[in-house]
Order: structure tokens, then C-alpha cells, then sequence
């Protein structure tokens, strides 16, 4: 890029900021949690309407895919639309529907996980389209749903039945302006023990299924402590996140107990292996009990479903591979300076994208991961603008 280029991009970042910052207030301002996108998907719709787009597409599933350019080589940025609830909204100092800003930063459900990143690479079309993109280059750019509730399952979507094949994918999840390389991937399973039931009276003449989960739940506690470790990834991880038993009555054995298990895996670790771990624990065995990964198949609010397992395959590029060094170069070039480059603590739609397809990946998004999920949601307005200034540079360094 020559200097020329790289002032415009900066200067129109600059001049779009306060139409992205408002961009976002107005999606955090629409209830979306996954499943419930539509409002908010017409509401990007509307955006994209406005500044242009060559073409804009709302899918059978519920995604929208906004098209500029005409190249045979594809750069798609992502970002998921759908954003967890509230929760317990005594703990927000705010209204998380209001996209309150103070001091430069704006506040609310979605802020950073993650339509400010929508917002962002929404707005990075329009510094596009005002600057041209290269003939050879066509831009994508994404408003996923589903994610919060199956990460990468849009993307399983848009790959086997749209057709669409980027070159590269930029994940726009939060990452402080830093730019990502990978991260952990992640299963859900669940255990099942039997039992006999029988009076609580007299426990003795029944086989109590709770009984023989305690002893599995005391093995996966020390598995957690010898999973394997990754210098760069971290170490894999497994947790007990539900309990729930099945009896006759409250006075009553139990002739049934399952656990839900949250599992992170690192580099090298993958369903058939987290699988022989569970049934290999001497506990296991013992009880005869049963171990399964979990399928999703919710409707989308399209009303469509598309049945997956919940394996979500961890990723992760050298920093040497071509689409880190693009982005890298893009960052330096248009921020004089050296990016740190890093991982997600969380997962995110690169599972599909980079860990399922192979699709070259890398991660660069507005606000910070900390604030995900919290009820101190929040993107920093300056993080929309240098966003918007990396992804249109991303884009003529890709070039």
C-alpha cells in the first residue's frame, strides 16, 4: 500500500466513526440472543442497504452475506450477531439494551461479544467502497447467528449448502486489536450410570446410580490434572457443569444419574481421544456406565435446522503461515508498529471455519475478551475505528 491509500483509509475511519458507534447502539439496542436474530439481522440488512452493497443475501438459515467486489480470491470477515442473555440484571450498573456511552466507550449486551465487531467490518465496506478494492478480490462480509448456542455451525451452513469458499476468514471476535491465530476447540459430553430403584426405606435392596457417579465425578476431577498442554494453546481441561438423577420418587434410589462435561481440548487432543480418556477411568468401567457426545439441532429463527455434533475442533496457524504474516503486515503498515499476536481463551466460529474446512484463519476484533459475556459489556469507540482502519488494509495487503 502506498501512503496515499493508507491516509484515506485512516482519514475515512476517522469520519465514519460516530456512524459506527451508532451502528452499534442501535443492535445492542435490539434483543438478539441465539435463535431470536431476526430483528437484528434486518436491521444490519438495512445498513448495508444504505452504504451500497454489490449484493446482499439473507440466507435460508438466517445469516446475512454482504458482498463487494468480483474477484476470483475471497476474504470473508465474521462476525456472530447473536449475543448470550443478561442474566441477573441487578448486577448491571446500566441498561444493557440502551448502548449507554461514557468517557468513549459504549456499553451493552453484545458490545463486545461481538456486533461491535459487526459493526466495524459493516463499516469497513463502506471505507471500501470509497476507495476501491482490488479487481482480483472479492469482500464477504458476515452477520452469523447460532453461534453463542453451536459455535460454528453458521459456518457449517454457509460452507455446505452456500458454496462459499474464502481464501481467508477474518474471525472478528474480540481481541483487544490484537491479532489471533487460534485457539482451543471444545466437545460437550454427558455420562450416564443405572441403577435399580427401590424404597429409600431400604436402600440396600436397590443399586443406587448416584453412588456410582460419585466415584466417576472424584477420576474426571484428577483427570483435569494430567490433560495434555500445549505451549502456545495451554493446557486441555474438563469440567463437571450439570448433575441430574432420575428416581420413582423423592423417597426413592436413584435408577439414574447423568453429568454434563464442559471439555477444552489443545493441539493434539480430539473427540476419539477425549472419549478413550473417559472410558478408560477405572471408575468407568466399574459402574458400566455409558459416555456420549451431544448433538444440536435447534431451528434457527428461520425455522430451519441443521443437526450437528457438539465437536468443535481446535485450530491454530504458525506464526508463519501466510495468512498470519498478511495480517501482520497489513497491522504494520497501516499502524506503524508490531502487533502481539496471540490466542482466544473462548471458542468461536474458527472451529468450523479453520478447524473443520482448513480454511486459512486469523482472529482481529474490537473490545476484549474479559468483558464477554459480563454485565460490564463494552467496546471502546477508538477500537471501531482502528478495526475498520485493519480490515481495509487487510484487504489490499491480501491482494
Amino acid at each position: 500500500m502506498d501512503k496515499n491509500l493508507i491516509n484515506k483509509i485512516n482519514q475515512l475511519a476517522e469520519r465514519y466513526t460516530d456512524e459506527t458507534a451508532q451502528f452499534l447502539r442501535d443492535m445492542i439496542a435490539i434483543p438478539s440472543i441465539s435463535c431470536d436474530e431476526k430483528n437484528v439481522i434486518q436491521r444490519i440488512k438495512q445498513e448495508m442497504e444504505t452504504i451500497g452493497y454489490d449484493e446482499i443475501t439473507i440466507d435460508p438459515m438466517g445469516n446475512i452475506l454482504g458482498r463487494i467486489g468480483s474477484g476470483k480470491r475471497i476474504i470473508a470477515f465474521d462476525a456472530h450477531v447473536d449475543t448470550v442473555d443478561v442474566g441477573n440484571s441487578d448486577l448491571w450498573d446500566f441498561d444493557p439494551f440502551k448502548g449507554k456511552v461514557e468517557n468513549g466507550v459504549i456499553y451493552g449486551r453484545g458490545a463486545s461479544d461481538m456486533e461491535g465487531g459487526m459493526a466495524a467490518i459493516t463499516y469497513a465496506g463502506k471505507i471500501l467502497k470509497e476507495t476501491g478494492i482490488p479487481d482480483d478480490v472479492t469482500v464477504y462480509v458476515i452477520g452469523s447467528i447460532q453461534e453463542e448456542d453451536c459455535d460454528g455451525l453458521c459456518w457449517q451452513y454457509i460452507y455446505n449448502e452456500n458454496k462459499l469458499r474464502p481464501d481467508l476468514v477474518v474471525i472478528t471476535e474480540p481481541t483487544n486489536l490484537n491479532i489471533y491465530r487460534g485457539h482451543r476447540g471444545r466437545m460437550e459430553m454427558e455420562i450416564e450410570t443405572s441403577g435399580i430403584s427401590c424404597h429409600g426405606s431400604a436402600p440396600e435392596r436397590g443399586e443406587n446410580a448416584i453412588y456410582k457417579m460419585a466415584d466417576i465425578i472424584k477420576d474426571i476431577e484428577k483427570l483435569n490434572d494430567r490433560l495434555k498442554y500445549d505451549e502456545f494453546l495451554g493446557k486441555g481441561t474438563i469440567t463437571i457443569s450439570h448433575i441430574r438423577s432420575t428416581s420413582p420418587s423423592l423417597c426413592a434410589v436413584a435408577d439414574g444419574a447423568v453429568i454434563h462435561l464442559d471439555r477444552r481440548l489443545t493441539a493434539g487432543e480430539t473427540e476419539k481421544s477425549a472419549l478413550e480418556e473417559i472410558r478408560s477411568l477405572p471408575s468407568f468401567k466399574a459402574a458400566n456406565a455409558v459416555v456420549r457426545v451431544l448433538d444440536y439441532d435447534t431451528p434457527s429463527y428461520t425455522g430451519l435446522k441443521y443437526p450437528t455434533k457438539k465437536y468443535y475442533p481446535t485450530w491454530n496457524f504458525k506464526e508463519d503461515h501466510p495468512a498470519v504474516k498478511t495480517a501482520v503486515a497489513a497491522y504494520k503498515q497501516i499502524f506503524n508498529a508490531p502487533p502481539k499476536v496471540d490466542k482466544w481463551t473462548f471458542s468461536t466460529n474458527g472451529v468450523a471455519t479453520a478447524g473443520m474446512f482448513g480454511i486459512p484463519t486469523i482472529g482481529f476484533g474490537p473490545a476484549n475478551e474479559i468483558y464477554a459475556h459480563s454485565p460490564q459489556d463494552q467496546c471502546p469507540v477508538e477500537h471501531l475505528t482502528k478495526a475498520m482502519m485493519f480490515y481495509a488494509a487487510l484487504v489490499w495487503e491480501f491482494s
